[in-house]
């Protein structure tokens, strides 16, 4: 469904303190600086909880935390089942969160997932590969299991960089942040496995899938032409990061937090500060500028890595969960109906505006 929506973006900011976790357990509305008026155009509405973007051949796949994968093509709408291994998990922040097709998708049909589920054993979070057969999603390959989980901070976004690696983030799972030191755990870390699942030979760590870590809740991955590598992090009590991301390196939590610094770990890019959040989510790379969802910040937010500037450059829609650029245009969806933010008519949208009119 496809109509044209005239975004009025106020003219003062009103951000809330943060609180300990940044994304979820904030509830009061944030709004943002005075932007010009903006035209977006709506690609699908009423969706449930979208969390991942990933598009072929000009039909866009999302990932829905409730369990489903909704493909939009041609201004139609098909939201099709997925069929797990395991029961999701109704945990906040949980569920079905990253996915990506695979780069031969239009041969085999088949993506790599991120979901959130319990057994007997407990929570935790898995990577898998999905098919496609007859309009159904089914999990037909493990690729790593018994990633850490928890009350919050599941982490989730994949991407495929351009080695051809799979990368995943992980969260510290909320109640052991100290996992994220532990470079034994595969909890807040930023994972790179071969998309058949096994290590890569050239990892930073003999033996081992962790590409960095010292990570809390990190949720979006992007790349430069260049190969350069950013993540997108939620912090504690506000101090969201930007982070250019070497391998082998540590990030620091739960030891240093925001601008903090100490001998062998790293400090972000840019940081949202003590007294402001932004809960950054996913990310896209364009001239030389970072596109940032922001689930708190109720923005997409703009970060210029050369001149080291940021700024929002699109509001008034509430929660953005994830970015993705193609042939000019940002496309975005919003996370309204995730119990924290306040649904728009018809929310959750897939949206989309031209570069140019950033």
């Amino acid at each position: 469904m496809k109509h044209v929506l005239s975004v009025l973006i106020l003219f003062f900011a009103l951000v809330g303190a943060g609180c300990s976790h940044s994304e979820e357990s904030e509830q009061e509305e944030g709004q943002t600086a005075s932007l010009p008026y903006k035209e977006t155009q709506v690609i699908a509405d009423e969706l449930q909880i979208p969390w991942s973007i990933d598009q072929s051949e000009g039909i866009f796949y999302l990932s829905e935390r409730p369990g489903h994968i909704v493909k939009i093509a041609d201004g139609s709408t098909e939201r099709q089942q997925v069929v797990l291994e395991k029961p999701l998990a109704t945990a906040a922040e949980a569920g079905l969160l990253g996915f990506v097709l695979s780069p031969d998708f239009s041969k085999t049909n088949e993506a790599f997932a991120y979901y959130t589920y319990t057994d007997e054993s407990g929570q935790f979070n898995r990577i898998v590969v999905l098919k496609l057969e007859d309009d159904i999603w089914k999990e037909k390959r493990l690729l790593l299991d018994r990633i850490p989980s928890g009350q919050f901070h599941h982490g989730g976004r994949l991407e495929i960089g351009p080695d051809g690696k799979l990368y995943a983030t992980t969260g510290d799972a909320s109640e052991e942040p100290k996992i994220a030191q532990d470079i034994h755990s595969l909890g807040g870390k930023i994972l790179r496995m071969n998309l058949d699942g096994s290590i890569p030979v050239d990892n930073p760590m003999e033996d081992s899938y962790v590409y960095s870590y010292g990570h809390r809740n990190p949720q979006g991955l992007a790349w430069a032409p260049d190969g350069t590598l950013y993540e997108s992090e939620h912090g504690p009590s506000a101090n969201d990061e930007i982070n250019l991301i070497q391998p082998g390196h540590n990030y620091g939590w739960p030891l240093i937090k925001g601008k903090e610094q100490r001998e062998g770990m790293e400090t972000p890019l840019f940081t949202s500060g003590d007294n402001t959040t932004w809960a950054p989510s996913g990310m896209a790379f364009n001239n030389g500028k970072l596109y940032v969802a922001a689930l708190r910040g109720n923005a997409v937010l703009e970060f210029d890595v050369k001149l080291k500037k940021m700024k929002e450059v699109l509001t008034g829609i509430g929660r953005i969960r994830d970015v993705y650029i193609e042939d000019g245009f940002l496309y975005f969806v919003s996370n309204n109906t995730d119990g924290r933010g306040n649904p728009l008519e018809k929310d959750d949208k897939l949206y989309q505006i031209p570069l140019s009119e950033l």
